[in-house]
């Protein structure tokens, strides 16, 4: 089971449209008052941003694609999606809708030695559509990629068609994507589309977190209940869109969206059940739009494993 906290409202992804820095300056009672630069603006749907040592920021937009800030502020446009300009490379196969799209964002902690990056973002390569995670390199002016491998193919998208009468396409698409400086390893976090099969079921990788390796292998000593994919670090999860590890322990901590409440903060341990379960199989449940019941007037009480024991 995860140790949780719980905590609302709560939002993981960059709601601004603009990068700013916010330096702390104490006062007197030891409040901080906040001032900021503007680093980058003008932005559109900014969503991830990774950094390198010296500074050199790659972010993402999740309609347009990955670029890079130097130290300089010079800006370099990667990988565009379907249908952009001014991108260096661009992929047809990649699209946006809804709130998927390009997502998360991740450097390879051997960087200097490979010049490889990593990106989560939805693709139509595959009918139905998927979200994967793509490996690329990044030359050494910063202005190119090249070496596309889509180590992840296999995450779960919602797409348009839907009997429910709530969320887009593209809804409930997690996109974090973390390496741990503690064990080496790419954390992937997912989401559960709406979906009410998602979160526990064994084979399908929405409403997990994924721990993988650099080709997408499952980490050494992940240990998913038996039968599950090996891939699957942790399960029984809504809509995580935010992960870090903790400085001492390294133990990966998420943030998960709840529904309409009960917002979370989770501390994960391996093979662990978050316990979403959105099905209607418990009493009560009689009016589950598509069998999710996730809202109203079929709530659950937030996603704690104590109370979903019994799932």
């Amino acid at each position: 089971m995860s140790q949780q906290l719980t905590l609302r409202p709560l939002c993981a992804v960059i709601a601004s449209a603009a990068i700013i820095g916010f330096p702390a300056v104490a006062t007197a009672n030891n409040a901080p008052e906040l001032s900021y630069t503007d680093v980058l603006s003008g932005l559109e749907n900014p969503w991830d941003m990774a950094f390198l040592p010296d500074g050199t920021m790659f972010y993402t937009e999740r309609c347009l694609g990955l670029s890079v800030r130097l130290p300089d502020g010079e800006v370099e446009h990667l990988l565009g999606m379907e249908g952009t300009d001014d991108y260096a490379t661009t992929a047809d196969d990649l699209v946006c809708e809804g709130q998927a799209g390009m997502n998360g964002v991740a450097v390879d902690p051997d960087f200097d030695e490979n010049r490889t990056v990593y990106v989560y973002s939805a693709s139509n390569m595959s009918e139905p559509r998927t979200n994967r995670v793509l490996r690329m390199t990044v030359n050494s002016e910063f202005n190119e990629v090249a070496d596309r491998t889509d180590i992840v193919d296999d995450i779960p998208y919602k797409p348009a068609a839907t009997d429910h009468p709530f969320g887009d396409a593209g809804a409930h698409n997690g996109g974090r994507i973390r390496f741990s400086p503690d064990d080496g390893y790419l954390y992937v976090t997912t989401g559960d589309n709406h979906n009410s099969e998602l979160p526990q079921s064994p084979e399908l990788l929405g409403g997990k977190v994924l721990r993988i390796d650099r080709d997408g292998e499952a980490a050494e000593g992940n240990e998913p209940p038996e039968g599950f994919d090996s891939r699957i670090y942790t399960y029984g999860h809504r809509n995580v869109q935010g992960i870090t590890f903790h400085p001492s322990t390294g133990q990966p901590i998420v943030t998960e969206h709840g529904p309409w409440h009960s917002d979370e903060i989770n501390a994960l341990v391996n093979g662990g059940n978050s316990g979403w379960d959105p099905r209607p199989n418990m009493a009560g449940r009689d009016d589950c739009p598509d069998d999710y019941c996730g809202y109203e007037p079929n709530q659950t009480e937030g996603m704690d494993p104590k109370e979903r024991a019994a799932y």
